[in-house]
């Protein structure tokens, strides 16, 4: 005689759904973009442009300057990235440390300040009232440093 298996039917979990808390609404009166480029860039310039995904490591003012920030980065080769970027009107050091961000890392090296920053991370800029603003771009921290972005 044989044996059946017989698979017991357990009762599954209930889903409890969260409410979702909808987005707060964005005005974007007021708000003023540079217009688009008319010129078009060729797709095999465009795709020598790296843009990698990289993770802040640190993050501090750089002495003497009221505009700079010093960077330094995972770019997922291994070794720390160093990246200068104008941006201390905007962001204080300690908001941006652990944070995912876009950088093109294949820009030359470029002294600022006595400090050598290699490549530049990317950000969005607009008016808004007449006033200029600034978002540094950052991705999901899901996103592992040094991926390749399309």
């Amino acid at each position: 005689m044989h044996k059946e298996c017989i698979a017991e039917e357990t009762p599954k979990a209930e889903t409890v759904s969260e409410p979702v808390a909808e987005p707060e609404p964005i005005d974007f009166t007021g708000v003023e973009i540079e217009p688009l480029f008319k010129d078009f860039v060729d797709f095999e310039t465009f795709s020598k442009s790296d843009f990698r995904a990289v993770k802040v490591l640190s993050c501090e003012a750089v002495p003497k300057s009221k505009k700079l920030l010093k960077f330094t980065l995972d770019d997922g080769t291994g070794e720390n990235r160093t990246i200068l970027s104008g941006i201390h009107a905007y962001y204080e050091p300690e908001q941006l440390i652990g944070k995912t961000c876009v950088a093109i890392t294949n820009l030359p090296p470029r002294p600022m300040m006595g400090l050598e920053s290699c490549g530049m991370l990317l950000s969005a800029l607009h008016k808004e009232n007449g006033e200029e603003r600034l978002n540094l771009l950052m991705l999901d921290p899901h996103i592992p440093a040094g991926a390749k972005l399309y």
